[in-house]
């Protein structure tokens, strides 16, 4: 009996034994299931960013953001500045659009990495481009043209003016040149490179002349050129009498040509985008001067939008042998003036140079093109 209770005793406490031992590892197993989840991992660059464009002051550089593993969530862009060798980068501030950075002068000499930041639930990684070539300053960019005065006749001297440049010009090479009455088929006068004076010859009768510049810097070089005198005339034969004003008449006619009672005209206008709207940025006008029954070439074409503080005021531009002035404008705060808004209105100017703002052959018009709200 003691023998029989005995191995009862044993059995039973055996079997406690293996169920305690089951029912252990049964919570280990359910607590392992139910407290642990996968790691989600930062995100990861498998291809670096790039860069498109043109390393030279004024190009635009365009980023690409790469490939990148882990799902992000979210991306930070960044534009760097470094130096020739590609290190020492700086973020450039308010720099942050992979669709587009403008070279500025301050990148001449540099070199430009685009930096990306990608983020998701577990973290954030950065990554780079490689660096672009060292940037190029741009060649020079002519926003006055060049100019003469003095009288156009056999003996008389001309004097040349540069006129204005941007681009940090290092180097002038200037250029009297020899065209036909037109103001076309121009030649370069041989070794009358003296802005200072060149002394009008026989051989210059019944043709113009011409004053061009070239301008040089680190980036390359520009060339610009006056516009033509009037036909040069024999220091023995008086010019014929002008009795309308018009030296010439019919095709194009130099500017210089042209005299009271003569008026410049303002014929025709183009603008693009030809579909303004408020979102409209920056414009192009183009408009076109006539006298004399032709096309004139020279006039000087001031262009403002009224009321005052809707586009940011053009430099005067010339017109072209296409009697054509083109002139770019930049939107600002003020614009659209108001929600009601349906016209830009503005105001043009068209004259000779050295002549009287209000007088000479000096004519103004108001233009005025729809505005659309969408």
């Amino acid at each position: 009996m003691v023998m029989l209770g005995s191995s009862r005793k044993r059995r039973t406490f055996g079997g406690l034994v293996v169920g305690v031992c089951a029912m252990v590892a049964l919570v280990v197993s359910l607590g392992a299931g139910a407290g642990t989840t996968a790691a989600v991992a930062a995100p990861q660059n498998t291809s670096p960013p790039t860069i498109a464009g043109t390393a030279q002051e004024g190009q635009k550089l365009v980023g690409s953001r790469g490939t990148w593993s882990g799902s992000p969530t979210d991306y930070n862009d960044y534009w760097q500045r470094c130096n020739s060798n590609g290190d020492s980068c700086a973020n450039i501030s308010g720099a942050n659009a992979a669709a587009g950075y403008t070279l500025q002068a301050a990148d001449v000499g540099r070199t430009m990495r685009f930096k990306v930041e990608a983020k998701n639930a577990d973290g954030s990684t950065f990554a780079s481009s490689v660096p672009t070539a060292v940037i190029k300053a741009a060649p020079p960019k002519n926003t006055s043209p060049p100019t003469v005065s003095g009288t156009a006749k056999e003996g008389q001297k001309l004097v040349g003016r540069r006129g204005s440049w941007s681009g940090r010009v290092s180097d002038y090479n200037d250029q009297w040149v020899r065209c036909d009455k037109d103001g076309g088929g121009c030649a370069d006068i041989d070794v009358a490179t003296n802005r200072n004076g060149y002394v009008l010859k026989g051989v210059d009768v019944g043709n113009t002349i011409r004053f061009k510049v070239e301008a040089r810097n680190a980036g390359g070089n520009t060339f610009a050129s006056s516009v033509p005198t009037a036909v040069i005339a024999s220091a023995t034969t008086p010019p014929p009498p002008v009795t309308n004003g018009c030296s010439k008449t019919g095709g194009t006619v130099p500017v210089a040509g042209i005299a009271p009672p003569a008026r410049l005209n303002i014929d025709q206008t183009q603008v693009s985008p030809s579909r303004i709207s408020f979102n409209t940025r920056s414009l192009t006008a183009r408009f076109h001067i006539s006298a004399c029954k032709g096309n004139v070439e020279g006039a000087l074409v001031y262009v403002t939008a009224v009321p005052y503080g809707m586009f940011a005021d053009a430099a005067e531009q010339p017109s072209g042998s296409d009697g054509w002035a083109t002139l770019q404008f930049t939107a600002l705060a003020g614009f659209p003036v108001s929600q009601k808004q349906q016209l830009l209105v503005m105001f043009v100017r068209a004259r000779k140079s050295g002549e009287d703002l209000l007088g000479g052959i000096s004519s103004r018009r108001l233009v005025s093109f729809p505005v659309t709200r969408g």
